[in-house]
Formats: C-alpha cells, structure tokens, sequence
C-alpha cells in the first residue's frame, strides 16, 4: 500500500496558489487531455525528456504501465493510469474542504503573527468555487482575512447562531414559496430583527452528465430509471436540500433513485465522481461541471447569500468585505465561472424581501 505524506510552503501570491499538487498527476493529466508525450510536455512547460523521464521512473515506482503505446496511434493512459488519475481526481475533490478549514487556520495564525494590522473574519460557508477568489481579493485589496471553513448551508447559520463566526454562507433556489421544504429548513434558523443578509453570487444547478450525455438524461425524472446512477450531497447541504425539493415536485420517492443516500461533500466531488464514471449524473454548479469538461443540464438559479447579525452589517469589517463586494474589480475576477453572475453583489436584503414566508403586520 502506498502512503501519502502532506508538506506546506509559503507563498506570497495568494492568486497563484494551488493546493494538494503532485506533479505525476499534472502529467497524467495533459496526456489523457492531448493524447500526446510532446503535447502534454508543452502544455506543462517542460521538456520531452523531462515528462519521458518522470513517466519511467513512477512506472518502476509503482511497478505498473501508465501509458500505452501504439505505433501510428495516439498515446493514452494505461487502465491503471486512468484508474489512478481519477482515483486522485476523486480523492483531492473530497478532502479539499478540509484542506481548505486546515490552511485557513494556518493563515490565520501566521497572519496575526506577521501583521499587527491585518483583520480577521471568521466565515463558515457552504462550497463555492468563488469563495477562495473572494478570500484572496479581500487579503490582496482590503488587508482583510476570511478564515473559511466549509459546511453544509443550514449547519453554517447554526455556527453563526452559536457564536462560532462573523459570517455564514448559504444559497437558496428561487423556489422559496411557503410551505415549501426551503421554508421548512431555513425559516427556524434566520430571525427577522436579528439577521442581515448580503448578495454574494447567483448561480446556476442543473444536472452534471458525461460528456455527450451518454444516458440521454434531460431533468429531474430521468434520475429514477433503474439504469441511472446518481451522486449525491451530504445531508444538511443546500444542494442536498434542493435535490430533495425537486424530487418532491416530481412525486417522485428518493428511495427510486439509485444512489440518493450517496454523499459527496462539494460541488466538485460530485463532479470527479461523474467524470470517473462511478455515476452518472449528479447534481451541482455549472462552474463545477466544466473543471471537469461535463455536460451540464440546466435546472434553477439560485442565490447565495452571506448573513450576520444586524449589528455587525455596517460596521468593520463586513462593511468593507461589502463594499469589495461591489467593485467591478472583484466581480470581473470571478467572470470566467460559467453560470455565475454578481448582480447586486454586497447589498444588504430584508429578510422579507429575500425569503417571501416572512409576513409583518403593518402597524395601525
């Protein structure tokens, strides 16, 4: 059995840091991508014999074949190659959350100890491919730490309830009518008179399939065909409770869908697992299916949203992170997301515009 051993380093650009790389993995890869030695070798920046060299030597290593090698044919992983390369896939999308809470901390300390002046929000936050670009915008512009960590939506308003953080990240679909099962989660946990909520991103869910959509899945009912694998998000998470809502209106019992008691921590992780094949068709963010080159089916818009307590929301350092927020900066930043828009990013939302089951009595 192989054993993984983890190291860190410093980084002064935060931008340019990526987490939990090994460079076998970068090669298999470009190859899988190119069909190519030469091809990957330029897309990596390095020599034909620099990638040559390093495929021998974690071939002896490993004693098995990565790629096969055909005259008059393009070069592709080996079986083992490709069973590798998504198992790393998989297992790198599943821990990253906990790599993040991990580096978090880390910074934190380190920055406390480094810089008198910098300020600190403690966030958690439910999985967002935007959060960590938001996170080094905020060190790099506005001298301001997000320490995140990562939970599913309704746990992160419990930990802003208990005094665990400043700020809690959440997303609703724009199905929020009462009765609904959004109502049913969200409504015993955010108080009016004692929430604020701030826009962050709107995005797109939808279903994740291999590309060329093999199965010929088009919505929400094609999840309970017996020949449909599905992959799902762990219990508490937005997504989860999304997926739970439209199997509803479809009157459709999730004990049909195969797969439904699955669980996945991020948007990602669901992604590798359709990629690899272990599914085949989960449900997540837009962004999400194109790191992995999937089709994406379209389902809802949904908002995401940051909350704090009202008496938090207009002074330091939330009104700075709002005010970052609203800059054409930090928007154009996170541009390339496919099915991600920032209208009305920063701005505060009552309760009762954002989430209609709220109703006052006007006064008389």
């Amino acid at each position: 059995m192989l054993h993984v051993k983890l190291a860190y380093t410093f980084d002064r650009c935060a931008g340019m840091r990526t987490q939990l790389d090994n460079p076998l993995f970068d090669i298999l890869s470009a190859i899988h991508a190119s069909g190519s030695v030469g091809q990957a070798a330029a897309r990596l920046q390095l020599s034909y014999r620099h990638v040559w060299g390093e495929l021998k030597k974690w071939e002896t290593a490993l004693a098995s074949s990565l790629i096969v090698w055909e005259r008059g044919k393009r070069a592709r992983l080996s079986p083992f190659g490709e069973k590798l390369l998504f198992a790393e896939q998989r297992a790198r999308m599943r821990v990253m959350p906990q790599v993040e809470n991990l580096i978090a901390e880390m910074e934190r300390e380190f920055a406390l100890a480094f810089d008198p002046n910098v300020h600190v929000i403690p966030m958690v936050a439910s999985h967002d491919l935007a959060l960590p670009r938001l996170k080094d915008s905020l060190a790099r512009d506005a001298k301001l730490y997000l320490d995140l960590q990562f939970r599913g939506s309704m746990e992160c308003i419990e930990a802003l309830s208990r005094g665990e953080c400043l700020l809690a990240g959440f997303h609703v679909s724009e199905d929020r009518a009462p009765g609904s099962m959004t109502q049913k989660a969200f409504k015993a946990l955010l108080k009016p008179g004692r929430h604020k909520l701030i826009n962050f991103v709107g995005r797109q869910q939808g279903l994740m399939v291999a590309r060329g959509n093999p199965k010929r899945i088009l919505n929400v009912q094609d999840l309970a065909r017996p020949e449909v694998r599905f992959v799902n998000r762990q219990p508490q998470s937005g997504t989860r409770l999304a997926v739970e809502q439209l199997l509803a209106q479809a009157q459709i019992d999730p004990a049909r869908v195969q797969g439904f008691d699955s669980a996945e921590p991020t948007h990602l992780a669901v992604a590798a697992a359709v990629a690899s094949n272990l599914a085949d068709a989960g449900f997540g963010i837009q962004a999400a299916a194109a790191e992995f080159g999937l089709d994406f089916i379209p389902v809802m818009r949904e908002q995401y949203y940051f909350v704090c307590l009202k008496e938090t929301v207009d002074v330091a350092p939330i009104s700075t992170l709002r005010e970052l927020l609203g800059r054409s900066a930090w928007q154009d930043g996170i541009r390339d997301l496919p099915g991600y828009d920032t209208a009305g990013a920063g701005q505060v939302i009552p309760l009762s515009r954002a989430l209609p089951w709220y109703s006052f009595r006007k006064p008389k």
